[in-house]
């Protein structure tokens, strides 16, 4: 499904970063693949390997909370978020094997601000207006990609691609929620 350009003007340097991240996320990757034939076969992945994919786990479902919080307090924006919202689920079901996050948010809204105020701190932290909203949620999404990024060089090939392509889909996400008007 072809985008149609935004109007703005200073969509320039974040289309170019969002596409410089895809190639070297998937660079870094492939430099790690080689401790894949390493060690004896039956090893399974490393007690680093499992922290680093565990943590991951936590901070998709963190960043699922978020969501879950931003479309509480802004329901004008579930449409718009609750697919994206979806990702940050599936990464982390990804990561975690499939054992925790829930699929979807709670159906009532009040009920999941409820839900949310009490179990995430940044259910009280969603701004007041639409774009700041979106500015926070793509501020986490950014956050948590970079580190994403960063954690490819310490762990194997199989971890390292997983990390690399859910680093791009949220370089992605912070396009959606920056700059790509639903």
């Amino acid at each position: 499904m072809p985008f149609s350009p935004s109007p703005r003007a200073r969509s320039g340097p974040r289309r170019r970063s969002l596409l410089a991240v895809g190639p070297a996320a998937l660079a870094l990757a492939g430099c790690t693949a080689g401790g894949e034939d390493s060690g004896d076969p039956g090893d399974g992945p490393s007690a680093a390997d499992r922290r680093a994919r565990a943590r991951a786990a936590r901070d998709s479902e963190e960043l699922a909370e978020r969501y879950d919080a931003v479309i509480a307090a802004r329901p004008e924006l579930a449409e718009r978020l609750r697919p994206l919202r979806g990702e940050v689920v599936r990464h982390a079901r990804a990561f975690d094997g499939g054992r925790k996050a829930s699929p979807s948010p709670a159906v009532s809204p009040s009920a999941s601000s409820a839900s949310s105020a009490s179990s995430s701190p940044s259910a009280a932290a969603v701004p007041g207006n639409d774009r700041d909203a979106l500015a926070v949620l793509a501020a986490a999404e950014r956050d948590l990609a970079d580190r994403r990024a960063k954690a490819l060089v310490g762990v194997d090939g199989e971890l390292a691609r997983l990390l690399a392509s859910v680093a791009a889909a949220g370089a992605a996400h912070v396009y959606l929620l920056t700059e790509g008007d639903a």
